[in-house]
């Protein structure tokens, strides 16, 4: 299988990419960040983070995994009054698997791979699964992996095996609508009509915007994330995965996934390895600095996409 016409860069069914000797193009800039964003989000969550990395000289792409962004479907009666159905009607993103998912990140990184000599794929949250994968497959497409308070599958597979874990219990979950493996799909309800509702959800993403703040940012948030997101297991190596220099930013005011929580993964995934361990940053704030400090985080995100990666 190849994944389309990439000019001189291929997908082949060996899991590597052949470059041509037109692979460095002088007047294209050097490194591009790509943007993986988590559950429930999209990829214009990105956008002032993107300008923001426009201004540090940095090209960026963000982009929407299966079952999000504008052309996403939603539960029938989601936007209807008294939303009827929400709790019961399976969802339209039940049939998306984590290969489905891990196929986007790895289209993103082939067409980057042509472009630009540096590859830095930043995952946050739930997007780390579909980009762990990725990078477990194909390490020879990208240069650097950083996790933005992301999930790290290197020393437990499923994302529910941290959300469930002892050290995570002091995190705000939001209940999911339903059962999730009905659903097909962890559901939530962003414009919900209940006030706590909605200070739930703002608590565990936002705790941090103002309270003068808009509530609009409610209508960018997707109502259903992909049930085998959380729970399909995602195996990594050291000798693929692990090649490849990675950092975690820390957000260190985060209570949708708590800095214990955090520093848990980093210590699980350096223990499988040793002879590359993260980098680990710092970012104060809560788990959508995207939203309420993308000049901070596009700074760090520049700092650290244009050091010299570490082999």
């Amino acid at each position: 299988m190849k994944r389309g016409d990439q000019g001189d860069l291929e997908w082949s069914t060996d899991h590597h990419w052949q470059k041509g000797p037109d692979m460095t193009r002088p007047s294209a800039p050097e490194t591009v960040v790509l943007l993986v964003h988590g559950a429930w989000h999209s990829a214009l969550h990105w956008a002032a983070t993107q300008r923001a990395l426009a201004r540090h000289g940095l090209a960026t792409i963000a982009i929407d995994l299966p079952g999000a962004g504008f052309g996403a479907p939603h539960p029938t009666g989601y936007f209807r009054t008294g939303q009827p159905g929400l709790a019961s009607e399976k969802s339209a993103l039940s049939e998306i698997t984590m290969d489905h998912l891990t196929d986007v990140v790895l289209d993103a990184l082939v067409a980057a791979r042509t472009r630009y000599r540096n590859v830095v794929l930043v995952a946050h949250s739930a997007g780390g699964a579909p980009a762990s994968v990725a990078a477990e497959r194909a390490p020879e497409l990208l240069d650097h992996l950083v996790y933005l308070s992301s999930f790290v599958p290197a020393g437990r597979p499923r994302f529910s095996d941290y959300i469930d874990a002892e050290e995570n219990a002091g995190a705000v979950q939001v209940p999911p609508l339903g059962d999730p493996a009905e659903l097909g799909a962890f559901r939530i309800n962003p414009l919900s009509p209940d006030q706590a509702d909605i200070d739930l959800i703002r608590r565990a993403f936002l705790n941090d915007l103002p309270p003068a703040a808009s509530d609009s940012w409610r209508q960018f948030l997707h109502p259903d994330h992909p049930f085998s997101s959380f729970t399909t297991p995602v195996p990594l190596s050291p000798e693929r995965w692990g090649r490849i220099a990675r950092t975690f930013i820390r957000l260190t005011d985060d209570l949708a996934l708590p800095l214990v929580t955090q520093d848990l993964m980093i210590s699980e995934a350096d223990r499988l390895t040793p002879d590359l361990p993260f980098q680990v940053r710092s970012l104060r704030g809560g788990h959508s600095p995207f939203a309420t400090r993308p000049e901070e985080l596009a700074t760090l995100l520049a700092t650290v996409s244009l050091q010299r990666p570490v082999r």
